[in-house]
């Protein structure tokens, strides 16, 4: 089974916008309400009984049951009789909504992350359809709950032999946008290392060096406009708060954040397609990129996504056909591709790699980025043949059969 996410921007008429706002709001409140509920619960037992607060404290049954998306479902079920907003609603969307935040909890518990957050208005900006009707789509038109049909810019026609099983609307700063699930009962085979080599080193000074000497350029997508959004939130906090004039001040801010994050991700894929058009099998390191985004430069490690760009060239590679594969990231900048020997650590101002053994020389993330394929290699079972000095960067390794 094959699933994939298609997204275009729909065109919403002025009575569809309105009732998706609508139901935006109401998918907040409950959230809201929700989270109020599991949030008191929690606060109920989180003292001794023989040490309560002298101010306040949350009284609740010592019998009551601790809210789950099962228990609220079925009190949003009980609501909906009685509420007209709840009703008007979607029920299926509104239950999305618990699942959310049934998944952020569990996100708490499991991963570490923080406490679920009250969303104050216009922070809720998506609604999802976990079904949709009978050939829901027609044309460039889609027919979404609540609505009925939608014209939507069809950028790529939809695949054939995949069906939409469920969209997820979604209120950006430049419009509405739908996000197709398309499914297809297709089984697709894993690919076989195969081809050129290639490894890859990530960096601050350059946002990629390649096994084949090549380095691109880190832009800087944040940090070039970030002169230019400090004005405008300069002009958001001179404005009246709830007013129109706050309310285009602050659509200003919203569009000037998606057009760096279209931006990044625009780059990331070009760089992606960039680096399958040169080989057969991509290495890159599995880096730990939360402890990069704590440190001296979390600014601009933030600003270069990494995260996201490995991810979107993982999923760039499987798409066409291309080997990829994470490997240990302990030493490779400590390593002689060359000879093998351990250079020991070297400071973030030298640039330069000098093996004293060897006497082999290149630039410091390239020689990296070739100790990553070597351990790409060895991991998919090929040995490397080191070809000595006096040759090429690109040509210091090359492949043998098989093991």
């Amino acid at each position: 089974m094959l699933n994939l996410t298609y997204i275009y921007r729909l065109k919403l008429l002025q009575q569809q916008s309105q009732t998706y706002d609508a139901w935006l709001e109401t998918s907040r409140r409950v959230w809201n309400f929700a989270l109020a509920e599991r949030k008191d619960w929690y606060n109920s037992r989180s003292c001794r009984i023989d040490a309560c607060s002298l101010k306040s404290e949350y009284i609740i049954p010592a019998d009551a049951p601790r809210p789950t998306f099962a228990s609220q479902c079925k009190a949003l079920t009980q609501a909906r009789k009685t509420n007209p907003n709840l009703n008007t609603a979607h029920s299926q969307m509104l239950q999305q909504v618990l699942r959310r935040l049934e998944k952020a909890f569990v996100g708490m518990w499991e991963s570490g992350r923080g406490f679920p957050r009250f969303k104050k208005q216009g922070r809720m900006r998506s609604l999802l359809f976990p079904q949709l009707g009978v050939n829901p789509i027609l044309g460039s038109k889609v027919k979404l709950p609540g609505v009925g049909w939608v014209k939507m810019q069809l950028s790529r026609p939809i695949p054939d032999g995949f069906v939409a099983k469920q969209a997820q609307v979604v209120k950006k700063a430049s419009g509405w946008y739908v996000m197709l699930t398309l499914q297809a009962n297709i089984d697709v085979p894993s690919f076989a290392p195969h081809g050129q080599p290639i490894g890859i080193d990530l960096g601050l000074k350059s946002f990629l060096a390649t096994s084949t000497g090549e380095q691109i350029a880190r832009p800087r997508f944040f940090v070039d406009l970030q002169r230019k959004l400090k004005l405008l939130q300069k002009r958001v906090s001179h404005k009246k708060l709830g007013s129109n004039n706050w309310r285009k001040a602050q659509q200003k801010v919203s569009r000037l954040h998606e057009h760096i994050h279209d931006t990044r991700a625009y780059f990331h894929f070009k760089l992606a397609h960039r680096l399958c058009d040169q080989g057969g099998m991509i290495f890159a390191e599995d880096l730990n990129f939360k402890a990069w985004a704590k440190g001296m430069f979390s600014k601009h490690t933030l600003d270069a996504g990494f995260g996201e760009f490995l991810s979107i060239l993982e999923w760039v590679c499987w798409k066409r056909g291309v080997y990829f594969a994470k490997v240990n990231p302990n030493g490779t900048s400590q390593t002689c591709p060359n000879c093998n020997h351990h250079t020991g650590k070297k400071d973030l101002n030298q640039r330069i790699h000098l093996c004293g053994e060897c006497g082999f020389q290149t630039d410091r993330d390239v020689a990296a980025a070739m100790v990553v394929m070597q351990r790409g290699l060895a991991a998919v079972g090929h040995t490397v043949k080191m070809l000595g000095e006096g040759l090429s960067n690109s040509s210091l390794l090359t492949q043998e059969s098989p093991v």
